[in-house]
């Protein structure tokens, strides 16, 4: 099957499950295949774990769950060493953290001092324990879900984490066709989660992985980039502007969907079709250091010329 037409049946395969949300899928997809992480962001029942779950039985990732609460220590995230009686040795039992899809479910009703725990896995893909540093399986993706901070029993993760989720989505409601169609087949839509056909391997997301920062940027898109990141430094609308890591999300989040969209170079579309969910979690209102909602975001930034 060529690439395209397997990418295409892999969103359709997801989009038998998480009905009416074709856009978020490729999203989804998009943020894995780029080497990011990711943060789904809603309210209870909208579907977020029941797309992590599907995504990472298409790609054929090792997948593990971590029910975040407010007791959760680093330990049991990263793991921790047991003394053995039987060999008279110390043993590194691995946490689940060890897997190549984690799914870190309502992250913030964990307290920040196990939120931080992630923060090397995530940007260096490693953990240090006990003076010992081991690497994490490959490909590793974090899928972390959130309800929102106003919720009871939620902390707010500090701006050191969300900067290092690639991009933060929202499911939303379904349209109501697609939620008619869940309300008649809910024993056909879990039986297509239970029976989730592979469509890639570990090896496979790799490559795409690879190709995608094989893809080529030119000078005037880097130009356009450049531009993006500069407004959003001098625009009186920001508290603050997207940093470098931020210009770097940008770049590899538009290959990404590039390459999704079957070309092996970037446009400026590209740029703005992936702009909202990589910096809408990076900015703040500069009056009320609120955060700016998507259409608001979409709007200010067309004030960059495209060239």
């Amino acid at each position: 099957m060529p690439q395209q037409a397997q990418l295409n049946h892999i969103i359709d395969q997801i989009g038998q499950t998480i009905l009416g949300k074709h856009e978020q899928i490729k999203l989804a997809l998009s943020c894995l295949f780029a080497g990011g992480h990711l943060l789904i962001e809603d309210i209870p029942g909208i579907g977020k774990t029941t797309l992590a779950k599907v995504l990472s039985g298409c790609m054929g990732l090792e997948f593990r769950r971590v029910q975040f609460t407010s007791d959760m220590l680093p330990g049991d995230i990263l793991g921790s060493t047991i003394f053995d009686r039987t060999t008279s040795e110390f043993i590194f039992h691995p946490g689940p953290v060890f897997t190549q899809v984690l799914l870190a479910d309502e992250i913030n009703r964990a307290t920040p001092k196990t939120q931080s725990a992630l923060l090397e896995a995530m940007e260096e893909r490693q953990v240090t324990t006990d003076r010992e540093t081991r690497l994490l399986p490959e490909p590793f993706f974090v899928i972390a879900t959130q309800n929102p901070v106003e919720l009871s029993g939620t902390f707010l993760l500090p701006e050191s984490q969300m900067d290092r989720f690639l991009m933060r989505i929202e499911l939303g409601y379904p349209d109501r066709a697609a939620e008619r169609q869940l309300l008649l087949g809910d024993t056909i839509q879990r039986q297509a989660l239970t029976y989730t056909q592979q469509c890639l391997t570990p090896q496979d997301v790799l490559k795409l992985q690879h190709q995608v920062r094989a893809v080529d940027a030119a000078e005037p898109f880097i130009a356009y980039l450049q531009d993006i990141l500069a407004f959003s430094r001098t625009s009186p609308h920001f508290h603050m502007g997207l940093s470098p890591r931020a210009g770097l999300a940008l770049l590899q989040a538009a290959k990404s969907w590039a390459m999704m969209s079957g070309r092996d170079f970037v446009l400026p579309e590209d740029l703005q079709a992936i702009l909202v969910p990589v910096v809408g979690h990076r900015l703040r209102s500069r009056d009320d250091y609120a955060e700016i909602s998507g259409k608001r975001l979409e709007s200010l930034f067309h004030e960059v010329a495209v060239p």
